[in-house]
């Protein structure tokens, strides 16, 4: 390819990690609202609709459902593409596919390249942390895609000539930096081998972004690292500013970076982060997907990735980077180096203009030490245990994206050369865990905002307790105490959070989740099962724990219920394992008593049961707490003590029977003065607020009651009678009914009958789909028709790429189903 175009997006994929390190799950962050966690939204934002990505035509229809990821280069973070794959696993399944199409495309080069595991500041890092995490990141990356990575993205592009030298050592071909990271280049030599000449200097961000360069190695004479910057104006462009709300402006300002007279291949490419397209821009999806597939054929570019482009084009240029201030590197997100995750540089996210960063250095030194301590003893006590510490450490990813227990023991054995007992293996598993979240505590986000207890760095101090917790389990030293008097140095923005050991003790502390903690939630759970004696061989999850429930017993006095039961409960993360009794009273309708100990031996627990009952029985009630406290011990976990969510769950089980009860009053209130509430109608005068609080709960329930009614009636426009009535009724009184799961609901149903096309279609399921969108159009309800249009659409090209596997009862629904296509937004319905 001697001259020509080639087009490539960067897209930069992650979420930092946001799991409890106590339990390996993400709690509900209310910030990120309706959704339950900003992971969960950022995915409804982003990364589904980037599998899925619209190409509409003038008219708003749809004229294809693309899969972004076939055409751009990207990068997604172990960590968030870990929890893409539990929770998402078809999203997942479609990324997968699409590097395997990409493959094809591009001459067996992959879109996909791997990023460093869990986005370290990789200058700010000692050489071991560095190996590993590429390793990791590697390692992760061979897990999913089943190759090896070509191409390595850096935390905030944070680069040194050291960092790259771990990545020429660590065999990746190249990686991509912003153009500001450039010091200087030179031609090579026409073997490539080596540059010669002098060095032009491209410092101030000149460097021609239209080619691959050479990094040569200081230290190991022949290798280098390929490196590509970015086009830093149009990149700017698209994450700042408007470039992506116009698939034409954005192809325009492409072309004004072509050089017309180059006559060599030419890369016109972008870096920026992957939630530009969707979640910081909204339909930014939809610009990307019209430039790729549309676009670029019309302009007769050719879409590569990188690696594709260095076997069309090697290098010509050698190149040197910049060091940085005291040869820390530089980034893509900081005006002074890496300064922006160590000190207060200036650079600030969010926040008052008063504000400081003045934490990010004590914080980073506070971490130093707990990491200096523990790694310390993690080379001492490993060494007693693996043949090689740090190889353990590094290959320790294996068992990070698949947990099985039975891959943990067969790598611990081979790591240590010998049968491990297992007592050894639980011991070997939280030296490698403390390693992990040693590592998990520098990710980068917590020190890129303003303010210190921010979700992001409460995070990373959350790792630290969890280290903390599981060096004292292996070493029998308690490192809390001088790791919170270094906090306590650390200052804050808010006066009730004024440093970091305030926010350890009131953000962090009460997130520590302990074995206990899942017992209790697991038997003030089964409180609300209605077996009265319950014998369950089958293993439960409840987080990162695998519960096998051996025995159970409760029984209800009056007002008073007892619940006793015997359980194992082993943590899949360190592979410890215990057995606990528990006892739980209920006593009324709220009030809770939970205690939790060790199992003894089946006599022992044989009395418990008997005289725990007996007291029962007889209603003994204060001689029924004496004893739970002798058996037990003073401590107990009531409802406050359980995990945040732990205890909106049990609430909410609490309240169903009230909340229904409570309806039904109101529901009385409005029935009982409908009269009254016309005549405030008819006579235009305000409806007193408790009237109106109850006939807007009623008309509520009513309105959803009647909707699923009407979906037993197939939704026929002549049945919606009593439907309507509720909604006239609402309207009359100048009431909004909350349409929204009136709306979700239509949608479910909707689905439904579009999975009844795909298997038999019929006119009647045609019918039910036509009258669903009518009755929407009807209520002005607004339906989110993204997953019935791409499950339509699928089943469109599905029949045409194989035409003999259509059902010959489409050919006689051809016209309605047309219409169906049609009030979907579809642009071509031809079967």
């Amino acid at each position: 390819m001697s001259g020509g175009v080639c087009l490539c997006f960067h897209a930069h994929f992650y979420q930092p990690p946001r799991e409890n390190p106590w339990l390996e799950a993400i709690e509900k962050q209310p910030s990120a609202a309706p959704f339950h966690d900003w992971n969960e939204r950022i995915f409804r934002e982003c990364y589904l609709p980037n599998v899925r990505a619209l190409i509409l035509n003038p008219s708003g229809q749809i004229v294809d459902i693309v899969n972004n990821f076939e055409r751009m280069s990207f990068n997604i973070g172990p960590t968030l593409f870990s929890w893409i794959e539990t929770h998402h696993p078809e999203a997942y399944r479609m990324i997968l596919e699409a590097d395997r199409r990409s493959m094809d495309m591009n001459n067996g080069h992959g879109n996909a390249i791997a990023q460093v595991y869990n986005h370290v500041i990789m200058t700010l890092a000692p050489p071991r942390d560095q190996i590993t995490q590429i390793r990791w990141g590697v390692g992760d990356f061979r897990h999913r895609f089943g190759r090896e990575p070509e191409g390595m993205w850096l935390a905030e592009t944070a680069c040194n000539d050291g960092v790259l030298e771990a990545l020429i050592e660590e065999g990746l071909k190249f990686t991509i930096l912003s153009p500001h990271q450039a010091e200087s280049v030179r031609p090579l030599d026409p073997e490539r081998k080596f540059g010669y000449g002098d060095w032009r200097g491209v410092g101030d961000g000149s460097i021609d972004p239209r080619r691959a360069y050479r990094f040569f190695s200081r230290t190991h004479p022949g290798k280098f690292i390929n490196l590509f910057f970015y086009d830093g104006p149009i990149s700017k462009a698209m994450g700042f500013e408007g470039l992506l709300f116009d698939a034409n402006l954005m192809s325009d300002r492409l072309a004004g970076c072509v050089d017309g007279a180059a006559g060599r291949p030419q890369l016109v490419h972008t870096a920026v982060d992957g939630e530009t397209f969707g979640h910081h821009k909204a339909f930014g999806e939809r610009v990307l997907a019209y430039v790729n597939f549309v676009r670029a054929e019309q302009m007769g570019w050719r879409v590569v990735n990188y690696a594709h482009f260095l076997e069309i084009s090697p290098p010509a240029f050698e190149v040197n980077i910049k060091a940085g201030p005291k040869n820390e590197g530089t980034a893509w997100s900081c005006a002074h180096g890496v300064g922006r995750w160590k000190e207060h540089c200036g650079c600030r996210g969010d926040g008052p203009p008063e504000w400081h960063q003045k934490w990010r250095g004590p914080l980073r030194a506070a971490l130093d030490w707990l990491r200096d301590e523990t790694s310390a003893y993690f080379a001492a006590a490993g060494a007693e245990i693996f043949e090689d510490p740090d190889k353990a450490r590094n290959e320790y990813i294996g068992i990070v994206v698949n947990r099985a227990a039975g891959r943990a023991r067969r790598f611990l054995n081979r790591q240590a050369g010998r049968e491990l007992s297992p007592e050894e293996q639980c011991r070997a598993m939280r030296l490698l865990e403390g390693q992990r979240n040693a590592m998990l505590m520098y990710t980068s986000c917590a020190w890129f905002f303003t303010e210190l207890s921010g979700i992001e760095t409460q995070q990373v101090i959350q790792y630290a307790a969890r280290l903390i917790q599981l060096h004292l389990e292996v070493a029998g030293v308690n490192l809390e105490g001088p790791f919170l008097e270094r906090l306590a140095a650390v200052p804050g923005n808010l006066p009730g959070l004024a440093n970091a050991r305030l926010v350890y003790e009131k953000l962090v502390k009460p997130r520590i989740a302990s074995f206990e903690h899942v017992v209790c939630y697991y038997a003030v759970g089964a409180l609300f099962e209605p077996e009265s004696h319950h014998d369950a061989g089958g293993l439960l999850r409840l987080s990162c724990f695998d519960l096998k429930a051996l025995s159970r017993r409760k029984e209800s006095r009056g007002s008073l219920t007892l619940s006793l039961g015997r359980l194992v409960l082993t943590s899949r993360i360190t592979l410890h394992e215990k057995v606990f009794v528990f006892a739980v009273v209920r006593i009324g309708d709220y009030d809770f008593r939970c205690s939790v100990r060790e199992f003894g031996d089946l006599e022992e627990y044989g009395r418990i049961e008997k005289d725990l009952f007996e007291d029962l029985e007889e209603a003994r009630v204060v001689e029924l707490f004496r004893k739970m406290d002798f058996i037990f011990g003073n401590r107990y976990y009531a409802l406050n003590d359980l995990l945040t969510e732990d205890r909106m769950n049990i609430i909410g089980r609490l309240s169903e029977e009230a909340v229904t009860k409570t309806a039904l009053s109101y529901q009385d209130i409005y029935d009982g003065n409908r009269r009254l509430l016309d005549i405030y109608r008819l006579s235009k005068l305000v409806v007193p607020e408790v009237f109106g609080f109850a006939a807007r709960t009623t008309l509520d329930r009513r309105f959803m009651d009647e909707m699923r009614s009407a979906a037993a009636r197939q939704f026929h426009p002549r049945k919606l009678a009593h439907l309507m009535r509720v909604f006239d009724d609402a309207r009359g009184l100048g009431i909004e009914i909350r349409t929204e799961p009136a709306a979700d609901f239509l949608v479910e149903e909707l689905m439904q009958r579009i999975e009844g096309l795909a298997e038999n279609p019929t006119a009647e399921l045609i019918a039910e789909c036509l009258n669903i969108l009518k009755l929407a159009k009807k209520l002005n309800l607004e339906l989110v028709l993204n997953d019935v249009q791409f499950r339509l659409f699928g089943l469109i090209r599905s029949w045409r790429a194989e035409p003999e596997r259509v059902p010959d009862s489409v050919r006689e629904i051809e016209k309605p189903f047309h219409q169906l296509a049609r009030e979907l937004k579809l642009a071509d319905t031809a079967i």
